[in-house]
């Protein structure tokens, strides 16, 4: 059970990769998060992350039992759900006015590096769940970070289609 664990914490091994596996887990999260809204639109995205945010916490729950480190780097099944969560802002619109999600690349892109920018400086809220010390925190910082990247997202959009009218 720890073998699947960590196999499933580390997506398949991308956590070891350097540097920053981190970066790593959310780059390998794009072609996912495609690929589920291809699949399924917003509502499949929807599902898949909520229910990858409860495996995640599963599977870093048991990485994590009898360590001192409660956030090792190797983990990077957070940064897919937060990841995720950024890409919201893409999937609903695409999904609900039928827009092929590609066009929306310029999206892609700033969800990427906000998401990035939010789970490495951890500002406010981020912070404080990281400091949580337990699997629950190690979860909940990206999936905050991944809210903030959604909210950056839909502000880049506004002052793009709306402010520049482009």
């Amino acid at each position: 059970m720890r073998k699947f664990a960590q196999l499933s914490a580390t997506v398949l091994g991308v956590g070891y990769l350097r540097p920053a596996p981190g970066t790593w887990g959310s780059l390998v999260t794009l072609p996912l998060g495609y690929g589920l809204h291809m699949l399924g639109g917003f509502p499949l995205l929807v599902l898949a992350t909520a229910a990858l945010l409860i495996f995640g916490l599963w599977a870093t729950q048991v990485m994590t039992e009898g360590q001192d480190n409660h956030d090792p780097s190797e983990i990077v099944i957070d940064e897919v759900v937060g990841q995720l969560i950024a890409l919201f802002p893409l999937s609903y619109p695409a999904w609900k006015h039928g827009i092929d999600i590609t066009a929306l690349w310029p999206g892609w892109i700033a969800a990427f590096v906000l998401f990035r920018l939010f789970d490495i400086l951890k500002p406010g809220p981020i912070g404080t769940a990281d400091k949580r010390g337990d699997a629950l925190g190690v979860m909940l910082d990206d999936v905050i970070a991944g809210v903030f990247a959604a909210a950056g997202v839909l502000v880049l959009a506004g002052l793009a289609h709306g402010v520049l009218g482009l």
